[in-house]
């Protein structure tokens, strides 16, 4: 079984209880399925879980090198090199990230609010980023973005490998097929 959540801000990738803090099961009642990778509690966007072990692994490891894809929303305008600077590589102190896709791109059309909204400052525009890396180290994209002059303000993931969280509602899943071909996705049915 294979599961796309649109994972909402501030939820914990994990099923057990932790604090006040909202987890995996008050949205998904799926007896077996696990997380393949993680997603900051502060980002949101897509998350695939699986009852397959071997999947989960294919899925998470960074040897296999499926692309993850964000649309970020930062704090200032970029310029091509910053954005040459990403696809360069870029020294994060404890380690160098690997090259990275980077544009900017429009706003996103038909994006669910987030609660609590961002804080904005009037006084400094934001721009929205797509990056694509293939680690997913802890905060990377976040920590790229600031070491460039660019704190993210907003991180969505939009795509693992050939998987695409398209139109999937804030908050609810659906079921997909894992094909043996590039991992593909297809949709079969929304739950909430």
């Amino acid at each position: 079984m294979l599961i796309l959540f649109n994972k909402p801000y501030g939820v914990i990738c994990q099923f057990s209880p932790s604090g006040d803090k909202p987890t995996l099961k008050n949205y998904i009642n799926v007896p077996g399925v696990y997380p393949a990778g993680r997603l900051d509690t502060d980002s949101e966007g897509l998350l695939i879980l699986t009852d397959d072990g071997v999947l989960q692994a294919r899925i998470a490891d960074p040897r296999h090198k499926l692309m993850k894809t964000y649309w970020a929303e930062v704090e200032g305008v970029p310029t091509i090199a910053d954005l040459k600077s990403l696809h360069a590589g870029i020294d994060l102190g404890d380690f160098v990230a690997k090259p990275a896709q980077a544009r900017l791109m429009p706003p996103p059309s038909a994006l669910w609010p987030r609660h609590p909204p961002v804080r904005f400052r009037k006084e400094i525009p934001t721009h929205w980023l797509e990056i694509g890396i293939t680690e997913g180290k802890n905060r990377q994209v976040r920590r790229m973005t600031a070491r460039i002059g660019y704190p993210t303000l907003r991180l969505i993931r939009v795509g693992i490998g050939n998987w695409q969280l398209n139109s999937i509602p804030s908050g609810t899943w659906l079921r997909a097929s894992a094909g043996a071909d590039q991992l593909g996705a297809k949709k079969s049915e929304k739950r909430p």
